[in-house]
């Protein structure tokens, strides 16, 4: 059984920062990359950042590129989305998720397991 459980959201002030952490469990053996999605009220969940547990290459979505930061715990139990100079755009559900390697995980296809959500709130 895989479980993915997302922390670290909040409300915020637009120019503050965040750092969302995922705990991972279960059969993580078998994670190739772990992403992080969002989803904004009446809105599609978009992909934000990818990290490959191996090499630790990093992937963004143009909209975060240079803001936020992708990074992994020593132990493959644990990935980090540090948040720098948020703004209102940026509020959504955030989720974390895990791919066996399968599909362009790096563009945000493949995954194969999810977290809950945690909740960022950026006020203007």
């Amino acid at each position: 059984q895989v479980q993915l459980v997302e922390s670290g959201g909040g409300l915020v002030q637009a120019g503050d920062s965040l750092r969302l952490s995922c705990a991972t469990s279960g059969r993580t053996f078998s994670f190739y990359a772990m992403g992080w999605f969002r989803q904004a009220p009446g809105k599609e969940r978009e992909f934000v950042s990818a990290i490959n547990w191996s090499d630790g290459s990093t992937y963004y979505a143009d909209s975060v590129k240079g803001r936020f930061t992708i990074s992994r715990g020593n132990a493959k139990n644990l990935v980090y989305l540090q948040m720098n100079s948020l703004q209102p755009e940026d509020t959504a559900v955030y989720f974390c998720a895990a791919s066996r390697g399968g599909g362009s995980w790096y563009k945000g296809y493949g995954y194969d397991y999810w977290g809950q959500g945690t909740q960022v709130t950026v006020s203007s």
